[in-house]
């Protein structure tokens, strides 16, 4: 099923478009994958660029996420993000804490309404959580190193330890680079045949010598399925690389040699 693009009330000539996981909304939980389109950025930026690592204005950055949370909630709720390394370390949040406070990882939890949980992405893949009846929620970003270094069960464990159940837990993926357009080297299939083995049928033969095409929404999917969690949705799992007119990408801007990318938001949230 295609998830319903939702444009933001009274703001048709800029309006954010936001994918919304079937798996994950309803009850009190609000979740969403946003797209670039909307917001104020110019240029290679244009659009709901988000990151405020871009060179993009950093006026304009703030005005897209305060347009994505007005998007995300009729009472616009705080948005916490975290400063992402490609780990697997997971904030527990309580309160809204300043940008500058940022803590470095890749994941947040909560079990408090009214916070927006928010992980930026350009070709690595989102995931949202949700266990609905403990109340729980979290998000994580999973690039190849953290789905290597397994960030989504880090961030169950952080979950189950705010009283969520595995069992309960329901999971969604964003928009994220696809196997056609993700080549890598001979160091990165080496490496998850070491510490990964039964992760090489994500991998196939590329055109060119000596490299691959990983499927990472694939990996992080099946690492998933393997927690024993209630629900895996790949329903909102767009490819970023060929679709510019929706999606930030990183490879996509390298292989431009554009100096810059932007970077689109996924974030989940309690309602109060």
């Amino acid at each position: 099923m295609e998830p319903t693009p939702v444009p933001n009330a009274g703001r048709s000539a800029e309006s954010v478009e936001l994918l919304e996981p079937p798996a994950l909304v309803g009850g009190s939980v609000r979740a969403a994958f946003f797209t670039r389109r909307g917001g104020v950025s110019r240029g290679i930026h244009a659009g709901l660029n988000v990151g405020f690592g871009s060179d993009d204005a950093a006026d304009a950055v703030a005005e897209n996420r305060r347009r994505a949370m007005a998007a995300l909630a009729e009472a616009p709720p705080p948005l916490v993000t975290v400063h992402q390394v490609h780990g697997r370390a997971v904030a527990a949040v309580d309160a809204p804490w300043p940008r500058a406070d940022n803590p470095k990882a890749d994941a947040l939890v909560t079990d408090r309404p009214g916070i927006a949980l928010g992980i930026l992405t350009a070709d690595c893949a989102p995931i949202l959580f949700a266990d609905a009846a403990a109340g729980v929620i979290g998000a994580a970003h999973s690039g190849w190193k953290g789905a290597c270094l397994g960030v989504g069960a880090a961030t169950v464990e952080a979950m189950e330890r705010l009283g969520a159940r595995r069992s309960r837990i329901r999971a969604a993926l964003g928009p994220t680079i696809h196997q056609p357009s993700y080549e890598v080297g001979p160091e990165f299939h080496a490496r998850f045949a070491e510490e990964h083995p039964e992760s090489l049928r994500f991998f196939a033969p590329a055109p060119a010598a000596q490299k691959h095409l990983f499927d990472l929404p694939g990996f992080v999917a099946a690492h998933l399925e393997g927690l024993g969690l209630a629900v895996v949705d790949r329903t909102c799992a767009h490819d970023t690389l060929p679709d510019a007119a929706r999606f930030y990408s990183y490879r996509r801007a390298t292989q431009r040699g554009e100096p810059d990318y932007g970077r689109q938001l996924s974030a989940i949230l309690l309602a109060e």
